[in-house]
């Protein structure tokens, strides 16, 4: 079957947060708030993220005012006074924010450049990215110097769905056949790859949406998954970075898709 659309996940997928996300957290803290300890801004962000996605999932009330929320929840569990949070958190959030929209919060895995011009330029693939992120994002990628030809660029935040829905896989999927010359017939659901870290956002929505997947599962990242559980991956195709995913599309060019394999 033919391949024509390879969509992404983003946060540890196509990027990842220059230093650890609490280490960020523990330096912009630090002028306002005094020390905290980044081992239990670790442990009070992982709390703070899980309990707003279930709260307000797709950042219901606004991304400002959700991440807001957030650096408040995990500057209290690491310790911080109260009242001085209070007064400082005006200065805080946009610093975070800022940070956190650019290269100086983010970087990009070194193969995922490459990997996408491949996909473009060699393979005539499609590229686009589907994430449960916040608009930032379109800043982030822009930042980092990533083609033009990664788009659309779908969100959560934007879309006001989230992954796992089947629905914002479709919409992406819409936008891509939406935007293509009418002469060109339409790209099917299972004529798509998704890839991405989670196994039930990634994995399990794309699936579900009717497209193939790939679960990304980077040795390095252990320790940088602050907020997300780590899944079992039995039954799964999982792949270990991009250069695995290009190996695996060169392999299946002219073979059905299987259901399990594990690619190196």
């Amino acid at each position: 079957m033919a391949l024509r659309l390879v969509t992404f996940d983003a946060l540890y997928t196509i990027i990842i947060p220059r230093l650890p996300v609490h280490v960020q957290y523990s330096q912009t803290f630090e002028p306002y708030l005094g020390t905290l300890q980044p081992d239990a801004i670790r442990e009070s962000f992982r709390v703070a993220f899980r309990t707003l996605e279930a709260e307000q999932p797709a950042y219901a009330k606004g991304s400002q005012a959700w991440w807001t929320e957030v650096i408040k929840r995990t500057a209290l569990g690491a310790g911080a006074d109260e009242k001085l949070l209070d007064i400082s958190l005006p200065q805080i959030v946009p610093r975070l924010m800022g940070r956190f929209s650019s290269k100086e919060g983010y970087r990009a895995f070194d193969d995922t450049i490459p990997a996408l011009r491949c996909l473009s330029d060699e393979m005539n693939i499609l590229t686009a990215v589907v994430s449960n992120a916040d608009s930032r994002l379109h800043l982030v990628l822009q930042d980092l110097g990533f083609p033009a030809s990664l788009n659309p660029v779908v969100l959560s935040e934007e879309e006001g769905i989230e992954k796992p829905s089947p629905s914002i896989f479709l919409r992406a999927l819409a936008r891509v056949n939406a935007a293509a010359p009418r002469s060109q017939h339409p790209i099917r659901p299972e004529e798509c790859l998704h890839i991405g870290d989670e196994l039930v956002a990634d994995y399990n929505g794309a699936r579900a949406a009717g497209m193939q997947a790939l679960l990304l599962r980077r040795a390095e990242l252990a320790d940088e998954r602050v907020h997300k559980g780590l899944e079992a991956v039995s039954g799964v195709e999982v792949v270990k970075d991009m250069d695995a995913v290009i190996r695996w599309r060169r392999s299946k060019r002219h073979r059905p898709y299987p259901q399990v394999e594990n690619i190196g």
